[in-house]
């Protein structure tokens, strides 16, 4: 099972999550960006820069084994999740700077996670495997992230009937897909999970709601708008779990490194419905007291 996953499930599943993102992009939605130049520039901050340093820090203070680390380091790598667009809609976030950030995000991502990920391989695992040095593999982080998303938007210029008609049931898919091949990656390494399952629930449970913390509260400091704070916070704390797993798996070919991102794909729905459910009760507070 674990092979036929890894060789065929996985790119597959992420080519159709990424197909869905593509259908619900324009190139407008890049072109939105300079509408809000101080939400995105904060949101790309925190998530480039302070977020990864945020993760290095816990995986060091929990001493995990080092390809586990690595694991870490690139799931803080990824860029936000589609379910990112879905928790905004639900909590009152601002959807459409949502979509302009996972746009954007999905773009730099085939830089930047090279960049971390080949860092904490050098730091974690001297002499492993790298990611995006050879040009074959960034080649395939390219495909797998950028190729499956063009290809969305092409349809969605082309028939863009057809493409708000297909957004639903892809949408579903996707969600059904993503707990599939989660489902796939921990039942592959139930055993090695078993064995790290309490440290890894506790560090990926905690950097889930540092990455929702962080990608709130920061831009709120410093001034943007609360639907603009709330759609920051679910694109930074809701990273793209499977995209981590495919890149583990079928471009570094470690189905170990790919276990952070699984244990925090399934955790991650949970607190991050909670977090929606605070940011709105503390709305309602203030609002009452306003009142």
């Amino acid at each position: 099972m674990g092979s036929t996953l890894t060789t065929i499930g996985l790119p597959v599943a992420l080519g159709i999550i990424m197909f869905g993102l593509g259908l619900t992009l324009t190139l407008g939605d890049f072109a939105r960006v300079g509408k809000h130049p101080k939400a995105v520039i904060i949101a790309l901050v925190c998530q480039l820069l302070l977020l990864p340093a945020i993760c290095f820090g816990l995986v060091l203070a929990f001493q995990l084994p080092p390809v586990l680390a690595v694991g870490m380091l690139l799931l803080a790598a990824s860029p936000g999740g589609t379910t990112a667009n879905l928790y905004s809609h639900l909590f009152g976030g601002d959807v459409a700077l949502n979509i302009s950030l996972t746009a954007v995000n999905s773009v730099i991502a085939v830089v930047t996670l090279p960049i971390i990920t080949n860092l904490a391989i050098a730091f974690f695992m001297p002499g492993g495997d790298q990611l995006g040095l050879q040009f074959s593999k960034a080649l395939e982080v390219f495909a797998i992230v950028l190729l499956p998303v063009a290809l969305g938007m092409l349809v969605r210029w082309w028939r863009p009937k057809f493409a708000d008609a297909m957004n639903k049931p892809v949408r579903i898919a996707s969600v059904v897909i993503l707990v599939v091949v989660i489902a796939g990656a921990v039942y592959s390494n139930l055993e090695l999970l078993a064995t790290h399952i309490g440290s890894l629930a506790m560090i990926t449970v905690l950097f889930c709601v540092i990455s929702l913390t962080v990608g709130y509260f920061v831009p709120r400091w410093l001034g943007v708008r609360r639907s603009e704070a709330i759609a920051s916070g679910f694109e930074i704390g809701i990273h793209n779990a499977t995209l981590s797993i495919v890149i583990a798996q079928t471009v570094l070919g470690s189905e170990e490194l790919s276990l952070p991102a699984a244990v925090y794909g399934v955790l991650m729905f949970f607190v991050a419905a909670g977090f929606g459910f605070i940011i709105r009760a503390r709305s309602s507070e203030r609002e009452s007291v306003a009142a």
